[in-house]
């Protein structure tokens, strides 16, 4: 057992760490007020390989591992949330249902540019009466000659506003229910497939999450990923694996408010002394960072369970259990600790506590972690 860092990943998160601080940090706020994402910065993250880190250099990614991924994960949702799911979704969820159930012709085709930095992808799974109980699914495919045709929408689909890969999941067999769920490679620009506005949202606000309406959309059966009936499976796989990267978001999320409830506590001055000199504030700065710390290595060893190709499923819903509820946690103490500052959109920390929430939505809520876990505990 070793809790160091390789060399190569040390690296690797100082080069993130650097990235973050130059290139986000003097436009996340503006992000966050805008709703909108910036094009050039997602032209920097993949001129970088922000968005091929644990794939293959066989297919251009820059083949590290799951644990680098996380590291990178961190260091940009430090500063900035919305580019920490803007990253996990194109990494967690829409390139693995193509690295590790499509054909070699659709890796060429579209996990490559996926990987490569040329495209970004996105992942529709959810609907609007499908949410965690995904088996709810109401999207269709039908096969005609050589193509299926797609009837159906999803809605809070992160990256889907300037995503040009969509990974979409349909019912080939109603009849089924989850069994008959199938998964489809979608290209941005196909007829019939269109992309709706920005859905307002309490956190991760420059992130693109839309509804996406999907009317006699005709795919290719090439781009059908494995067989019919796979499709839940698959979801379910990358999802398992997402959560991984949404822990890893949990803990840069309530670091970032650390250090800068850190910075904020030194100059701060009351009663004639930096709040710092109180021990409140030492204690609960102490309490703060025990969790975070506790939280990010059970993301690492979930990772590293994942790097190792063992049963990794158990320890990511732990992981995403645990960081998104610390990550609410210590957010809320660091706006308490700035107080009205804290409270004002001039300190980055109220962001923080808005982004924090969903963390313990998204890709699992806390409620189905602990149905995963206590599954495999046989409870």
């Amino acid at each position: 057992m070793d809790f160091n860092l390789t060399k190569t990943q040390l690296l690797q998160q100082e080069l993130f760490r650097k990235f973050a601080e130059t290139e986000i940090k003097p436009i996340a706020k503006d992000m966050d007020e805008a709703e909108e994402y910036s094009p050039e910065l997602i032209q920097k993250l993949q001129k970088i390989g922000a968005f091929g880190i644990p794939y293959s250099r066989e297919y251009g990614g820059q083949g590290a591992d799951v644990l680098t991924y996380t590291l990178a994960m961190e260091e940009m949702s430090k500063i900035d949330a919305s580019t920490g799911i803007t990253l996990s979704v194109h990494t967690s969820l829409c390139c693995p249902c193509i690295n590790e159930h499509g054909t070699e012709e659709q890796k060429q085709k579209y996990l490559r540019p996926l990987v490569d930095g040329s495209k970004v992808g996105c992942f529709g799974l959810t609907e609007p009466n499908a949410g965690t109980d995904a088996s709810g699914v109401q999207t269709q495919a039908v096969l005609d000659g050589d193509e299926y045709v797609l009837n159906g929408s999803k809605i809070f689909t992160t990256n889907s506003g300037f995503a040009d890969i969509f990974i979409i999941f349909a019912l080939t067999d109603k009849s089924k229910g989850p069994k008959g769920m199938s998964a489809f490679i979608v290209e941005k620009g196909t007829p019939g497939l269109s992309v709706g506005t920005n859905i307002e949202r309490m956190g991760i606000r420059a992130a693109s999450n839309c509804e996406v309406a999907i009317e006699n959309v005709r795919v290719p059966k090439e781009n059908l990923l494995g067989k019919e009936g796979v499709g839940y499976k698959i979801a379910m796989q990358s999802l398992a694996g997402g959560r991984i990267g949404i822990g890893a978001q949990s803990v840069g999320i309530a670091q970032g408010a650390i250090n800068e409830a850190l910075k904020y506590v030194k100059e701060r001055k009351q009663f004639g002394k930096t709040i710092s000199k109180f021990q409140n504030t030492q204690f609960k700065l102490a309490e703060m960072q025990t969790k975070v710390d506790a939280a990010r290595l059970m993301v690492w060893r979930a990772a590293t369970a994942k790097d190792n190709h063992e049963n990794f499923a158990p320890l990511a819903a732990m992981c995403k259990l645990f960081a998104s509820e610390v990550a609410n946690e210590v957010t809320r103490g660091c706006v308490q600790l700035l107080g009205g500052y804290g409270y004002s959109r001039e300190y980055p920390v109220e962001r923080a506590m808005r982004d924090a929430k969903i963390t313990e939505i998204y890709e699992g809520t806390s409620e189905a972690m602990k149905m995963i876990i206590s599954g495999a505990m046989k409870v």
